[in-house]
């Protein structure tokens, strides 16, 4: 059968690299180079660099009020400052999450709106349905991203950019000419460490990746070390974590939800929180070095009562963690469980999260 996973500007350079290579989200992207366990202590200790090119790029332009931006996200874009993100959600009717993304506030009338890759086409036209006004523009195919994370990651971006890099705060951004093209810097990240996001042309991106490598500080990482550093944190994947059937609210994501304003899902969101949401996310650790594995059942006693939808080895922690869907009031911190998939059973312990909290994040 015919692959026809689309590709990001830096395949080639994968390839080059003799990465092993997997479909993501519709795209073929990069497992992993030297290991996954390897790229993740890099990432931890010095700076790593993900091609995050499959991601997807919206910019509006317009009255965010009269242009019904402002009631299509779980937060509010006109509070947003000029230079400054904010995370949240696009909800269907019933309170599912669409998507999870972050909005970046490019100009007093315009934002920069940043999407998962497996739901671009879908968020565009669903945003789309949902405006009323303004300038709606799909720039994915003209946008490269690439993500340098770890607490070498500003020191590296200042040798190569220059000393406005350091003063950048974290959820902020600024504009700069790098390559000779105008970029978005920001000090944004998925892996719980310092790090930043480029967004920046294309055409630019192969020459930024190799500029970047050149640094004996800077390593590149695949997906398979992102995925555990992102987990380690407490950070959801959307369609693991999170999707259509899953609210903010059983998926322990209420912050991200501003009630004082108007989006589409409220009203759902409202009555669940009056009722009660009917099951919840559970963190949890095994007692041993096993990796839990993504719809292995979670048992509490005698019973079943729910799902794993994420699980790693964590090298941080030194064993298998996990996240999952329970029934609601089940398995409170330090409750017992069994992880179990037919012969697999492992013990674990219910515990709060994030798992690791030592990074450099907040440096």
């Amino acid at each position: 059968m015919e692959d026809k996973s689309q590709v990001t500007p830096i395949n080639s350079r994968h390839r080059d690299l003799k990465a092993l290579m997997a479909p993501f989200g519709g795209w073929d992207m990069p497992i992993q180079y030297e290991g996954i366990i390897a790229e993740h202590a890099w990432c931890r200790k010095r700076a790593a660099l993900f091609d995050i090119c499959h991601m997807g790029e919206f910019i509006f332009q317009g009255d965010f009020e009269a242009g019904g931006l402002e009631d299509v996200f779980t937060f509010s874009v006109a509070t947003i400052p000029v230079g400054r993100s904010r995370y949240g959600f696009l909800l269907n009717d019933n309170g599912g999450v669409i998507d999870d993304l972050i909005v970046f506030r490019i100009a007093e009338d315009k934002v920069m709106i940043v999407v998962n890759a497996a739901t671009i086409n879908n968020d565009f036209a669903v945003i789309s349905q949902r405006l009323k006004g303004g300038l709606f523009t799909n720039i994915t195919d003209a946008t490269g991203k690439l993500d340098i994370q770890g607490p070498l990651s500003r020191d590296v971006m200042v040798a190569a950019f220059g000393d406005q890099v350091a003063q950048i705060p974290y959820f902020k951004f600024i504009t700069m000419n790098i390559l000779g093209v105008e970029t978005v810097v920001s000090r944004t990240g998925y892996t719980g460490e310092l790090g930043y996001e480029i967004f920046i042309p294309s055409g630019k991106v192969c020459e930024l990746w190799d500029l970047l490598l050149k640094d004996e500080r800077v390593k590149p990482a695949g997906l398979g070390a992102r995925d555990v550093l992102r987990l380690e944190v407490g950070y959801s994947l959307y369609g693991s974590d999170i999707d259509e059937q899953t609210t903010p609210l059983e998926a322990g994501l209420g912050n991200f939800v501003n009630f004082d304003k108007r989006f589409i899902g409220k009203e759902a969101l409202l009555k669940q929180k009056g009722e009660g949401v009917k099951r919840q996310k559970v963190a949890f650790r095994v007692s041993s070095r096993r990796s839990p594995r993504h719809h292995y059942e979670i048992i509490e006693g005698d019973q079943t009562v729910g799902n794993v939808t994420s699980g790693v080895f964590s090298p941080m922690l030194g064993c298998g963690i996990g996240i999952g869907f329970v029934s609601a009031r089940e398995c409170p911190v330090g409750s017992d469980l069994i992880i179990q998939h037919e012969r697999v059973s492992m013990d674990a312990t219910v515990c709060e999260l994030p798992f690791f909290s030592g990074g450099s994040l907040r440096r």
